[in-house]
């Protein structure tokens, strides 16, 4: 007896080499045949008369398929496909795969397997209890028997790779002490084999798979080979997070109404809030995140869950109309939602009313899952001291005082100049912990990962123009940030639907290129220009809404004690916050100046009003000193109504503001009665101005009109469509609008017009509005709102004028024309109103955008907002410790950005990820991917599961890819041990593109970009491509000469190599980073590959 311990001289491979002889029969029980281990004995197996193989563990067998009621199948099944696998998969046979030698090796095999061997194999797990062993006898021939924990028939088995952690302990027996040993085990081995209850046949199978291994793939197949190994990991953890079937939710109104690509965002939130208690939907405009959002809430309201919904204030009733289970316009009234909705704003309330919860009294910390709309609203304004803001009472009192408040965002989708906002919604979901993704993710520091980002941002930003691409952004950021996105977002762009989803989805309505109105204010002309009324605007002080400037500095003692445990940590940080509601005001008044001549002079007359009455209380004070309800005054006064138009963050400015009381007897009454006076002044030349531009000279009203009347006449954009949505900033515009137009277009054409604007809704018409803005919408788009009985009954609208309270969350797609009166300072805003009527599904085959610009040049007009901005930055009061309120660098960034948005939007209908300078992180999502492979994989069960690595597939380079792309090769790269790479998003697999011309270098790119390529080159081929095959067989002599291409795979492990290398130099100067690469091309197992030819 010899003990064998696949150590230098007792090796198995060298015991079987030396014993086996020409006249031998072999006998093999293993659990796993491996093709490498064949090509080592290949000489000797070849001269064998015959081989039998006992799978001792069900392999290639498909009785698994009877097994799917037994609770530990999932597991059997995969254990099963990875012994199928490990055919040409085991992971201490890398170098031989990286040599490309497998395709030769196999058909070698397959013919010794069709001509010498029989395969069989157990039909159950752990039936035949027997270490590996392999038996040889015969006629004339010395028995021996080798077996022994480790055995396998792999290389690590034969000894010729070796774990160092590994001891193999290998018993061999020969000679005439081998013989009893060999009888008693045969006998066993014959009783099992010929047993067709216990064993069934596998050779075709077997064979069939090595055939597989040198016979010519199809490019889908090996595009979805790839796909399965880089979200192997993925599919596997699905089986922990996915919703439970037991809940009722797949049969609730809201998981009906969902399109297939809602579905599937839906199951994706799920998911990650189940694993890491939080989730960012960021799909695209129209693509339907309020409905997503109202299906995850469904489903953790099926197992009482407490939920609450924050949104803007403007977008409330978005958010209440689905609670109200008797109302007519709820279609998901059988749900019975029962979630509560707050405010963005009431997280800087502590008393008052939202709706009908009372602020003073509310629990914030008993919500199980938190609803954020809009949260790229919320930025961690860090304050010292005693005091909060929004968000860091949102982190502190709603979402840590409930152990683990699930947290679920909508966002908006570009990343734009500021990665730091995002960072702060994944704050919301870590709770500030910098390694709260460490275990599941790899990622050791969020800080640290979200910093390098933004350094390498920076550095993209500041390239020229031509540059600002996807694929130059992905070379740019690590792409630890990729991975970082990957774990906690959802993100799909149209594109993506309309390209991964097909048919299913229906389609978008096709956008007519944008109209643009550029017509005067006055239509006599005699109103001065936009240049030099902006210079009367920046000279007024705004006295009134800065009244603690004016506090004299004996009383500023008082303020500080009252304000420390107040809204800012000291007195500069209130200080600092009226003069920000000030410079507010003077950006208000020039943009309602652009909107309509009503709004701007309804807005002179609220300043010049308030302007009034402090210089009134100031002079009534000498009489009447001690009277306190005279002396006392909200910094926010007079700012009633002033508020819309403008985003959350500044209209909190106002609401804060009207908390702060300050007293006349405490300021220098002569300084601020001298600026009040010359306020007044300027304001009264002002509204002089606006006056005399009449309904009848208004020029942008009547080119309204005549907007309205063609449309609805004869120049339908859609047959028999009469209907128009016009948007205004400001609720003065939207009331102006519909004053002068609605009456006289019911009475002369027949159109019922209608205003919403939130706090005023009117209807035109016998038939008044009874309900909210819902009861308009449902009339006015009644099929999208699924209201054509409240339709029918109350008439049907025509046009709506609205404020941005109905920008998001609506669909009103029944409408095909949408009007912009005035220009938001955020063109973004306008995108999201184009959005109610651009939408999936439409019955309309074309859309159209009207927008009315300012009658300025459109360089001058950015050049005035640039002023305006500059002079915003004059306000800045940095020293109070706080974020500034507002930043100058940013803005101005922000404003190249806008600028770049407003010249697109006089040409082009853009959608929110196509914004110029500004990346989308739809542009780096990976779920489209996934749910690619879960759909081919539910269509082709076992396929993927079971196939070996190191297979190839040969494509054509398409001709609209070829001044892009040249001959070359790409791989599929696996690092062995899993080792993280922080600069490859999917680490430990890369995939590299390498050409084969020798000054092309190795591309690493993000697997986006990378796996777009592989998939325009692979999709719809799902046959191989014969002709292109023969040409790769000629130049390989099929598969025997592997050189150019093991080269090429040299060049490519070395390009991943290097990068590792240098993404571990930028870590060492990143606190917190660790970088772990590969060293040698030894630490790489190849997946798959594609030739480009």
């Amino acid at each position: 007896m010899e003990m064998l311990d696949n150590t230098e001289g007792k090796r198995l491979g060298d015991s079987l080499r030396a014993t086996l002889d020409d006249e031998a029969k072999l006998s093999i029980i293993s659990a796993h045949v491996s093709l490498f281990a064949f090509g080592e004995l290949r000489e000797e197996l070849e001269r064998l008369d015959s081989v039998r193989v006992l799978f001792n563990e069900p392999t290639f067998i498909s009785d698994m398929e009877r097994l799917a009621d037994v609770p530990e199948f999932d597991i059997a099944r995969r254990a099963q496909c990875e012994r199928e696998r490990a055919l040409a998969d085991s992971d201490l046979e890398l170098s031989l795969r990286n040599k490309l030698n497998q395709r030769a090796l196999a058909r070698a095999c397959a013919s010794w397997l069709r001509e010498k061997v029989t395969l069989r194999s157990v039909r159950r797990e752990h039936m035949f209890q027997n270490p590996p062993t392999y038996v040889i006898e015969g006629s004339g021939v010395s028995p021996h028997l080798l077996s022994g924990q480790g055995a396998t028939f792999t290389l690590e088995g034969l000894g010729v790779e070796r774990r160092p952690d590994t001891l193999t302990m290998i018993t061999h027996y020969a000679g005439d002490e081998a013989k009893a040993q060999v009888a008693f085990l045969m006998a066993q081995f014959e009783s099992v084999w010929a047993d067709d209850a216990l064993t069934c046949d596998v050779t075709e199978q077997v064979a069939s798979k090595v055939e597989a291994l040198h016979t010519d793939n199809a490019p889908e197949f090996i595009y979805f080979l790839t796909l399965y190994h880089i979200f192997r990991r993925f599919l596997q953890e699905n089986q922990d997070h996915n919703p439970r079937e037991d809940t009722g939710f797949f049969e609730s109104v809201i998981w009906d109404k969902l399109y297939d690509f809602q579905k599937d965002a839906v199951i994706g939130a799920i998911r990650k809030l189940e694993k890491y208690n939080g989730c960012i939907i960021a799909d695209s405009v129209g693509l339907g995140k309020t409905f997503e959002a109202l299906a995850v809430i469904k489903y953790y309201q099926q197992l009482n869950k407490n939920v609450l919904v924050l949104c803007p204030k403007r977008l409330r009733e978005n958010w209440t109309l689905w609670t109200q289970a008797s109302d007519e316009r709820n279609p998901l009234a059988k749900d019975r939602f029962a979630y509560k909705v707050l405010n963005h704003t009431d997280l800087s309330r502590r008393r008052g009313k939202s709706g009908d919860t009372d602020l003073e009294h509310l629990q914030w910390g008993t919500f199980d899952l938190l609803v954020i709309d809009e949260s790229h609203n919320f930025r961690n304004r860090s304050a010292t001291g005693a005091s909060t803001n929004r968000y860091t009472r949102l982190m502190n009192e709603v979402i840590r005082a409930n152990g683990r408040t699930k947290v679920l965002m909508l966002s908006a989708t570009p990343i734009n100049n500021r990665l730091a906002d995002l960072r702060h919604q994944i704050e919301l979901i870590t709770e500030g912990r910098d390694d709260y993704l460490e275990k599941t993710d790899g990622i050791t520091s969020i800080d640290s990962v979200m910093r390098l980002a933004q350094k390498r941002f920076n550095l993209w930003s500041s390239q020229a123009h031509g540059r600002h691409t996807t694929q130059s952004f992905a070379e740019y950021v690590n792409a630890d940030y990729f991975r970082l996105l990957d774990a906690l977002t959802i993100a799909r762009s149209r594109k993506h639907v309309a390209k991964y989803y097909g048919a299913e989805t229906g389609t978008f309505p096709t956008r007519l290129a944008p109209r643009n109105e550029q017509v005067p204010i006055d239509s006599r002309g005699e109103l001065p220009p936009i240049g030099a009324l902006y210079d009367m605007i920046s000279d007024l002080t705004f006295a009134q809404y800065q009244l603690l400037s004016y506090v004299r500095e004996d009383a500023r003692p008082a303020y500080e004690a009252d304000y420390r445990e107040g809204f800012g940590n000291d007195f500069g940080s209130e200080l600092h916050r009226t003069n920000a509601v000030a410079v507010l005001m003077r950006v208000n008044l020039l943009k309602r100046m652009e909107s309509s001549v009503s709004a701007f002079r309804s807005t002179l007359g609220r300043v010049r009003s308030s302007c009034a009455d402090i210089l009134g209380r100031l002079a009534a004070l000498d009489a009447r000193e001690n009277d306190d309800a005279l002396a006392c005054v909200d910094v926010g006064y007079g700012t009633e109504g002033l508020d819309d138009g403008l985003d959350d963050r500044d209209a909190e400015m106002f609401e804060v503001g009207a908390q702060i009381r300050v007293d006349l007897r405490d300021v220098d009454c002569e300084a601020l009665s001298a600026d009040l006076s010359g306020d007044i002044e300027i304001l009264d030349e002002l509204i002089g101005y606006a006056r005399a531009v009449t309904p009848d000279r208004d020029a942008k009203l009547g080119a309204l009109r005549t907007l309205i009347v063609e449309k609805t006449g004869a120049g339908h954009i859609n047959p028999g469509n009469r209907k128009i949505l016009v948007f205004s900033a400001f609720a003065d515009t939207a009331t102006y609008l519909y004053d002068q137009l609605a009456p006289d277009l019911l009475r002369t054409h027949g159109l019922t017009c209608a205003q919403v604007t939130g706090t005023r809704n009117r209807v035109t018409g016998k038939r008044r509005a009874r309900g909210g803005f819902e009861d308009i919408l449902g009339r006015f788009s009644p099929r999208s709102k699924e209201t054509i009985a409240l339709a029918q009954r109350e008439g049907e609208i025509d046009i709506v004028v609205a404020t941005d309270c109905i920008s998001e969350g609506q669909n009103l797609q029944d409408c095909d024309c949408v009007v912009n009166y005035d220009v938001h300072w955020n063109p973004v805003r306008i995108v999201q109103r184009f959005g109610r009527v651009d939408r999936l599904g439409s019955t309309n085959k074309h859309i159209q955008m009207v927008t009315f610009w300012p009658d300025v040049d459109l360089e001058s007009y950015i050049k005035l907002e640039s002023r305006v901005k500059a002079r915003m930055a004059l306000g800045d009061a940095s020293a109070s410790g706080e974020e500034n309120l507002l930043t100058p660098s940013e803005d101005m960034n922000d404003l190249e950005y806008r600028s770049d948005q407003l010249r697109a939007l006089r040409s082009e209908t853009l959608d929110l990820e196509d914004m110029r300078r500004g990346m989308s992180i739809t542009d780096f999502a990976l779920d489209d991917y996934r749910i690619e492979l879960e759909r081919y994989m539910n269509a082709n069960p076992g396929v993927l599961e079971g196939a070996a690595t190191g297979l190839h597939a040969v494509v054509s380079i398409p001709d609209d890819l070829r001044a892009q792309v040249s001959p070359g090769v790409v791989f599929c790269l696996q690092q062995r041990d899993g080792t993280h790479d922080a600069n490859r998003a999917h680490a430990p697999l890369s995939l590299i593109y390498v050409p084969r011309d020798a000054m092309g270098a190795p591309t690493l790119s993000h697997p986006t970009c990378s796996l777009d390529l592989l998939r325009r080159l692979c999709e719809g081929h799902r046959e191989p491509l014969e002709a292109l095959c023969a040409q790769f067989d000629r130049a390989t002599r099929d598969g025997e000469d592997m050189s150019e291409y093991t080269a090429l795979l040299s060049q490519g492990v070395a390009a991943a190599i290097r990068q590792g290398e240098e993404a571990t130099l930028e870590s060492l100067f990143t606190p917190g980073a660790i970088a772990q690469g590969a060293s040698s091309e030894a630490d790489f197992s190849l997946v798959s590959f594609v030739v480009l030819l």
